[in-house]
């Protein structure tokens, strides 16, 4: 058996194949939620953008990290195909982006829609907030987020 794959589950019946080759039929396991890009060299680049993170993205992380909003786990620059994100929940499938000077030329804001659409594309939701907006309206960023993260099960 390769790698990625697993053996099926006797419940599953295949009534097309032979009964000896039953035993050996394998199926591909689900895209992993990375887009299947482990080896694309974009793990590199998330490791160092994780170690020079602006100081907005560390301020925004310390209130998110550690499941301290509302128990749901984040991520920080967290691939997703070509791109990296700077933050991610996997539970909400949510993806928050943080914008500085750099997102505001042309070129840049262009790339940033590509980008939007490949992860709303992949089932995500991307909220963007600027720098501004972070540091200054940290409340209102964080009902945002809140707002999208969904209830615990069991809760009115």
């Amino acid at each position: 058996m390769r790698r990625g794959e697993w053996r099926c589950a006797r419940l599953i019946e295949f009534p097309l194949l032979p009964a000896t080759e039953k035993a050996n039929y394998t199926v591909r396991k689900a895209r992993q939620y990375r887009g299947g890009y482990q080896f694309s060299g974009l793990k590199e680049l998330a490791r160092e953008l994780r170690a020079e993170q602006t100081s907005v993205e560390a301020f925004l992380w310390e209130l998110i990290r550690n499941r301290r909003l509302l128990g749901f786990k984040f991520r920080r620059q967290h691939q997703f195909g070509d791109y990296v994100a700077d933050f991610y929940c996997h539970d909400a499938k949510l993806v928050i982006e943080c914008d500085g000077p750099v997102h505001r030329p042309n070129e840049q804001w262009h790339y940033d829609q590509n980008r939007d659409a490949y992860m709303i594309a992949q089932g995500l939701r991307v909220l963007r907030f600027t720098n501004e907006q972070i540091l200054n309206d940290t409340e209102k960023v964080l009902d945002e987020i809140a707002a999208l993260l969904p209830s615990p099960v069991g809760s009115v």
